[in-house]
């Protein structure tokens, strides 16, 4: 038998367990990456996400949902990846850059709180508004998408679009706890409209500085943050006129600051990177 080295970390409740490809040889996660992300039979987390090299960055993150599909981006997940960096001494700069499916992404280190645990600031880029490169098939041109009309199961619901790197679709509603997420989440995740899938988020705007937020993110089901998320959300609301250009997004599992100076500008996101725990995970000798 031979184990796998891991650590588990989270971003507002966005919970990774993260793979060191720069210290050792990870094996192929096919069928791995869900038994590592099972939380009843594995450690148990919404992605795994590997560090690797990378020849036009400064380091690669892969990012693996908890049914092993490879996705483009994690916001959350790359402010655990500069603390991890950090933490095992591989760089001790403030800000880098990280390759991902979405792009290169730069994060920077803001200091520790009282209770050591880090603070990430993270340059998201541009959002992507134009419907085809989202994509969706709802909408035309350049975009953006806002409040447009989606057939679900024969009920219009109205959802705004937005790329934060991967696709985000965002519901507006009474209140986010009294929604059935559950239901709506997957039927939406795999609407026709969206070829590539989506993640969905239900907020509720509380004032032009605040939003509260719950996210169904695709292939792994509802979890307690996710910071890609919030960035779409931000940005869809403020081109509704309904918030300010910095507010707080508030999740199930933390805050995230999120500030979008003009439309064309970059996104940037601050919230925590947080340590867990290190471990060994068993896996077959191949």
């Amino acid at each position: 038998m031979r184990f796998l080295e891991f650590t588990k970390m989270h971003g507002a409740g966005n919970d990774f367990v993260v793979l060191d490809a720069l210290a050792h040889e990870i094996p192929p996660l096919d069928g791995l990456a869900e038994r590592i992300a099972d939380r009843h039979l594995g450690v148990g987390c919404d992605q795994i996400l590997v560090i690797c090299p990378s020849e036009t960055a400064d380091f690669r993150m892969d990012i693996y949902d908890a049914d092993g599909s490879r996705v483009e981006m994690c916001g959350n997940g790359i402010r655990a990846v500069l603390a991890y960096l950090r933490d095992r001494g591989y760089t001790t700069a403030e800000e880098i850059s990280v390759e991902t499916l979405g792009g290169i992404v730069r994060p920077r280190w803001m200091g520790r709180d009282g209770h050591g645990v880090d603070s990430v600031r993270v340059d998201m880029g541009r959002p992507v508004l134009a419907p085809a490169k989202i994509p969706t098939r709802l909408g035309a041109g350049d975009g953006p998408v806002l409040d447009a009309a989606l057939d679900v199961d024969g009920r219009p619901i109205a959802v705004s679009c937005v790329s934060m790197g991967n696709p985000h679709a965002i519901l507006y509603v009474d209140d986010p706890e009294a929604t059935p997420v559950a239901a709506l989440g997957p039927r939406i995740e795999s609407h026709p409209a969206f070829p590539n899938r989506t993640n969905v988020e239900f907020v509720r705007v509380e004032g032009r500085d605040r939003i509260r937020q719950r996210t169904w993110e695709r292939g792994t089901g509802e979890t307690l943050a996710c910071g890609s998320g919030a960035c779409a959300v931000a940005v869809a609301s403020i081109l509704r006129r309904v918030v300010d250009r910095e507010l707080a997004i508030e999740l199930r599992g933390g805050t995230l600051r999120i500030e979008w100076a003009d439309d064309d500008a970059h996104v940037f996101m601050t919230g925590p990177a947080v340590k867990v725990f290190t471990g060994r995970f068993p896996i077959e000798e191949g």
